[in-house]
């Protein structure tokens, strides 16, 4: 493979990414030009906020071709077109051959959620202190473990293991299945896992599967009735919409779990749910927040 890598106003980006890929690059990449620097930018959305810019002030443009040739004629179409006019060649080389799933691989290691819970790649054996693990691999679902968010609910699960509260659970917004597997391996005995994203609910399947356990997953109309646990690790804003549906699956004595909180957002979401349940912090990392009720 060829690399041509081009510096490019935030103005133009999209329509010189579009014109690599008509052009036939393999794969086209924007980065921030200045990162690692003092002048780094951070881009990020959230849902219910202004969308961010869909690139930096001075961005990098990297596009992959399947040969040199290939980049040379691409780079010489783009240079005769008037939108290229403030962009810069940054450089041109061969890529070296890699072993991809490999260096993908390596960027996935263990990850602790307390000193003897573990989440651990297939690829990797288990720490010697892990006495539960939950096998998860990289996946089109969200959760592996890595974000804070998601540590925090496992944590909440461990601390309530083979008690009440791990009885009938509830996994809305399951995404790879991560917190109804946990919830599985602490002890609940009757789980339903259900997700708007029918990639999410075969993920589940698949990682359930791979875990030994046993769970019920599907779209959201499969949540049916009242739950001793009702986990939901999504975002504020959906959480806020998803107040009412959420409690009425909450049964007497029993817990609603909610994570993908900013600390900022804490009071919004208690207000949310103030007609059916009283939210509080329980737990805090890296500026995220979980929050729980007991009805």
């Amino acid at each position: 493979m060829h690399e041509l890598s081009l510096a490019c106003p935030q103005e133009q980006v999209e329509l010189l990414s579009d014109a690599l890929e008509a052009l036939d690059a393999l794969s086209v990449s924007v980065e921030d030009a200045d990162a690692h620097t003092d002048a780094e930018q951070a881009l990020f959305g959230e849902p219910g906020m202004p969308a961010p810019r869909n690139a930096w002030e001075r961005s990098r443009v990297v596009a992959l071709f399947s040969g040199a040739q290939a980049a040379q004629e691409a780079l010489a179409l783009l240079q005769a077109q008037d939108f290229f006019s403030g962009c810069q060649v940054l450089g041109e080389a061969p890529l070296a051959e890699q072993d991809w799933v490999r260096l993908t691989q390596s960027q996935f290691t263990p990850v602790a959620v307390t000193p003897e819970f573990w989440i651990v790649p297939t690829w990797h054996e288990p720490p010697a202190q892990a006495r539960q693990v939950i096998r998860l691999d990289p996946g089109l679902a969200f959760g592996t473990g890595t974000h804070p968010t998601t540590r925090m609910c496992l944590r909440w699960i461990a601390a309530h293991a083979n008690t009440p509260a791990l009885g009938r659970v509830l996994d809305y917004g399951c995404g790879s299945g991560i917190l109804a597997i946990g919830a599985a391996k602490f002890g609940a005995t009757d789980i339903d896992a259900v997700d708007i994203d029918t990639a999410a609910v075969e993920s589940t399947r698949y990682n359930a599967q791979a875990n030994g356990v046993q769970l019920r997953s599907g779209l959201p109309d499969t949540a049916q009735g009242l739950y001793d646990t009702v986990l939901a690790n999504i975002l504020a804003t959906p959480l806020r919409v998803l107040a009412p549906l959420l409690c009425a699956h909450v049964a007497q004595g029993g817990h609603l779990v909610l994570a993908g909180i900013l600390e900022r957002q804490v009071a919004e979401l208690q207000e949310a749910y103030a007609p059916w349940l009283a939210l509080s912090v329980a737990d805090s990392e890296d500026g995220w927040v979980l929050m729980t009720a007991q009805r």
